[in-house]
């Protein structure tokens, strides 16, 4: 690994300005527990990469890099959005030309509105990293899904599903309002209540779910989330000043516009079955659907879509920089995509 990257929990941005020498929703999740053996067991020599680290940040852009300098490479999405068809620009999908040479897996798994589930994306990512393994590759791991990235990098177990409970809650959300669900969690799981977005009703649910299907609270469900053991993955994480990323954020968002963001979140509100639950919460389109609803003006939606995304951003900041296994490099680096290339071809 470079000399001058380090690891650090806590503040990724002040771990990477130790290493600028010229040689780098989540919200409530899942609680886990780890169980049986780590991806590559018995696989290449070589270990697998993760490349994570906010949105916005660049990672896709180092992840195609890193796959065309080093020979045997096949990326991975690690994005919880782009997993479904026709969320393409919103979501910072690889374009065409990030495509072009390079092998991609779970991207576009599914129509925008069916639901998934990180146990549905946890299964279809060790079947594909095991279809790497088998021809003698190596997988890098590139996104932002917090919980998605930990359920592959640590074969995280999830805890179980009560769709009769999930559908009596459902119903309880659309009779009652989605508060009097958020009060029902406060009371009986202030802890994972505190970690959940107000008006975020999967993630409501969910804990609710788990909550009262196995009769324990949902933030009790497993310690493994706290756990960062040795992995299969060596991670580099990408470190942003605040500043410099709450810029990134605002013109990526101006060149989807401009590449026709609200064309496309019409079209998919107008297709067959429309958008689903999930992905008409994906960051910008949940604000460009209550423009085309008449719920806000399209000024309104821009400025709230940029407001959820940096907050989002820091959420990412804050569970990735509790990992110390990560190796974060400031993206302002000139050499950086040289640098993982360097890191990778070491870790062997």
């Amino acid at each position: 690994m470079p000399d001058e990257a380090v690891s650090s929990r806590g503040d990724p941005a002040a771990a990477a300005r130790c290493a600028t020498s010229s040689a780098g929703e989540c919200g409530v999740k899942d609680q886990v527990s780890r169980s049986g053996p780590p991806i590559g067991a018995g696989g290449p020599a070589a270990r697998h990469l993760a490349i994570v680290g906010p949105t916005a940040a660049g990672k896709t852009a180092l992840a195609v890099a890193v796959a065309r300098a080093l020979p045997g490479v096949e990326l991975v999405s690690v994005d919880a959005m782009a997993v479904y068809r026709g969320l393409d620009i919103g979501t910072a999908k690889p374009d065409r030309a990030e495509r072009l040479g390079v092998t991609w897996h779970l991207l576009d798994l599914v129509g925008p509105a069916e639901e998934f589930s990180v146990a549905r994306f946890q299964a279809a990512g060790r079947e594909a990293i095991a279809g790497i393994e088998a021809r003698g590759h190596r997988a890098v791991l590139v996104g932002g899904t917090g919980l998605y990235h930990r359920a592959l990098v640590d074969d995280l177990e999830l805890p179980g599903r009560y769709p009769e409970v999930a559908a009596e809650l459902e119903r309880a959300a659309d009779a009652q309002g989605l508060g009097a669900l958020r009060a029902r969690l406060e009371a009986l799981d202030p802890i994972a209540a505190a970690r959940v977005e107000p008006g975020n009703r999967r993630r409501i649910v969910r804990a609710l779910e788990v909550t009262i299907g196995s009769g324990r609270p949902f933030s009790a469900s497993g310690p493994g989330l706290e756990r960062y053991p040795a992995s299969a993955f060596a991670q580099v994480g990408l470190a942003v000043e605040r500043g410099a990323l709450d810029a990134r954020i605002a013109a990526r968002l101006d060149e989807q516009m401009r590449a026709g963001l609200l064309g496309e979140v019409a079209r998919l509100a107008h297709a067959p079955g429309g958008l689903g639950r999930t992905a008409r919460q994906a960051l910008v389109y949940r604000e460009l659907l209550e423009h085309l609803e008449g719920q806000r003006t399209l000024e309104d939606a821009l400025a709230e879509a940029l407001r959820r995304t940096r907050a989002f951003a820091r959420r990412q900041q804050r569970w990735f920089g509790r990992d110390p296994r990560i190796v974060w490099l400031d993206v302002q680096r000139t050499d950086l995509s040289a640098a993982v290339v360097q890191l990778a071809a070491r870790d062997t």
